[in-house]
């Protein structure tokens, strides 16, 4: 694919002078507890996450806590088998394969399988109940205060090898969402379900990235896909950092997970292994600040001190599909194709657009839009 027309006119609103380095350095961590609740980190875990901006905990949940995530990621995996078969798009349903191979075979078949399996956003009861994990939450209050929103937007990554729709470049959380969002602290659990190393496509961070309270100029969209890219030069004048010093490899073992907040650049490494690394991103903010989607879905309250939560209700979150309300926000014709493995959203909007694509060209079929490929 090409690169944008010179007559290309937007405005990119992503990038912004603003900074609220106030909002991420030490001073903004919430009032620690006197005596720790159960799962709760460290003092010196919960300085780690304010002064570098990410923290690995290599052990915390249990087997029986993750168990029934792969379980039902099996589940969806056969369902879009089934649905792909009736569908005349594959001829084999691959029973035989387990949870760490059957999606490389559909794939292979019908490219794109893994992008309609990330595209459904299924909240599976197992997902919710790691979302809302009581110990999880604990830690969760330590980063974000006492006052807990699960975020609009949540992801199970579907990690096949080799794979560019799964690699993701080089960015920070905040270059997706709401512009509000950059003064806004966020917590993000990122948890494997299965050891990830560099092999299979682990995470590596920026660390101190964050400091800084901006974000940097990012670019959309990168190479076959619906991801933006940050400058890596511009970022590090900007965040004052070296993104070869500061990098640091984040393995993470089965059970354990990855914190990171919405400001810190980070990315995933390709799969080169046999195997899908699936994983689950959460994320959490303080709903006295709410910062949504675009305005496109709203967050989930989890816990708080002055309205106790006696039960989270996740018929009225999982009533909202966000990437069907992305498609009607960019004004494009909303696909009633159950097998369409394109994504757009509203992120491409806030950037420039160095880059167009399959993603982007359904972007463009709006008709109103002021780019197209060259």
């Amino acid at each position: 694919m090409g690169s944008p027309s010179k007559k290309m006119k937007m405005d990119y609103s992503g990038f912004t002078d603003q900074a609220f380095p106030h909002v991420f350095d030490i001073n903004a961590m919430p009032k620690q507890p006197k005596v720790l609740k159960d799962g709760q980190l460290s003092a010196e875990q919960v300085k780690h996450y304010f002064e570098k901006g990410y923290l690995l905990v290599p052990k915390f949940f249990t087997e029986e806590e993750l168990e029934p995530c792969r379980k039902s990621i099996e589940k969806l995996v056969d369902d879009l088998a089934q649905a792909l078969y009736d569908g005349g798009k594959i001829k084999n349903l691959y029973k035989e394969q387990g949870l760490f191979q059957r999606l490389i075979y559909l794939e292979k078949e019908f490219p794109g399988a893994n992008i309609i399996l990330h595209k459904q956003g299924t909240l599976t009861e197992a997902f919710q109940n790691v979302w809302s994990n009581e110990r999880l939450l604990n830690v969760v209050e330590q980063l974000v205060g006492p006052e807990i929103m699960g975020h609009p937007v949540w992801n199970l990554r579907t990690k096949t090898p080799q794979n560019e729709a799964t690699t993701v470049p080089w960015h920070q959380d905040s270059a997706y969402l709401d512009n509000e969002s950059y003064g806004v602290l966020q917590a993000t659990a990122w948890i494997p379900l299965l050891d990830a190393t560099e092999k299979n496509g682990c995470m590596e961070v920026i660390s101190g990235g964050h400091l800084a309270g901006k974000v940097a100029r990012h670019t959309c969209c990168w190479g076959d896909t619906w991801y933006v890219e940050t400058d890596v030069e511009h970022a590090e004048k900007t965040l004052n950092v070296d993104f070869v010093k500061d990098k640091v490899l984040c393995p993470v073992p089965y059970g354990g997970m990855l914190l990171i907040n919405n400001m810190i650049p980070h990315r995933s490494l390709n799969n080169c292994s046999d195997e899908i690394r699936w994983s689950l991103d959460l994320r959490w903010q303080n709903p006295e600040k709410p910062v949504g989607f675009y305005g496109l879905k709203q967050g989930v309250l989890m816990r708080s001190e002055k309205n106790p939560v006696e039960k989270i209700d996740w018929d009225s979150f999982n009533s909202v599909d966000r990437h069907i309300q992305a498609d009607i926000n960019c004004k494009v014709i909303v696909e009633e194709d159950p097998f369409d493995t394109t994504i757009v959203g509203p992120w491409m909007q806030k950037w420039e657009m160095t880059h167009t694509n399959r993603h982007t060209e359904k972007l463009a079929s709006r008709g109103d839009t002021s780019w197209h490929k060259a």
